[in-house]
């Protein structure tokens, strides 16, 4: 069987890849290949982070500071491997880990989503700062994205679970990480 992969370079928006929202050290047979309406969500949660790096960046930034992801879309074999949640947004596509630098950006970076929120009139379902026991810090975001039917084989979008700005652990920026 010829082994089939997606287009890493493939630009989700202008900040952010495919490769970078299906980055994995996971290794499974499965490829984590997200399907079409995975990558509709992932260009919808891009969105939100393109918004986010923009405002970062004109109030705190140096001008051009990227976000760093640790981890995005999770096929079923990837999220099992990982040892994530059963019914994981990742698996939607609707879920990504932001890397910080730690509390301080943590809370920033929370304040400038509930900002974009109240700006652009956009809903989201809950938004959390957390922290492990480890000393990882996460900050979900959730709000309506779209999945597959699984009542159909129609590939027509209906409303899933909400987007996910998932866990945010504590450390130096520096390379991406799953």
């Amino acid at each position: 069987m010829e082994k089939v992969e997606i287009n890493k370079q493939a630009k989700l928006s202008q900040h952010f890849t495919l490769g970078e929202l299906c980055k994995t050290s996971a290794i499974t047979t499965d490829g984590n290949i997200p399907s079409h309406v995975h990558i509709e969500n992932m260009k919808r949660l891009c969105g939100w982070l393109e918004m986010l790096r923009s405002e970062w960046n004109k109030r705190y930034g140096e001008g051009d500071d990227p976000i760093y992801i640790n981890s995005g879309y999770r096929s079923e074999a990837v999220n099992k491997a990982v040892g994530g949640m059963k019914g994981s947004n990742h698996l939607t596509g609707c879920a990504v880990d932001i890397r910080v630098a730690g509390i301080e950006q943590l809370v920033r970076y929370a304040t400038i989503l509930l900002d974009i929120s109240d700006e652009s009139q956009e809903d989201f379902d809950e938004l959390l700062l957390e922290r492990s026991s480890k000393g990882g810090y996460w900050a979900p975001l959730r709000r309506q994205v779209f999945r597959e039917s699984k009542k159909s084989s129609s590939s027509i979008p209906e409303l899933a679970r909400p987007l996910d700005l998932g866990r945010l652990p504590q450390q130096e920026p520096v390379a991406f990480q799953t």
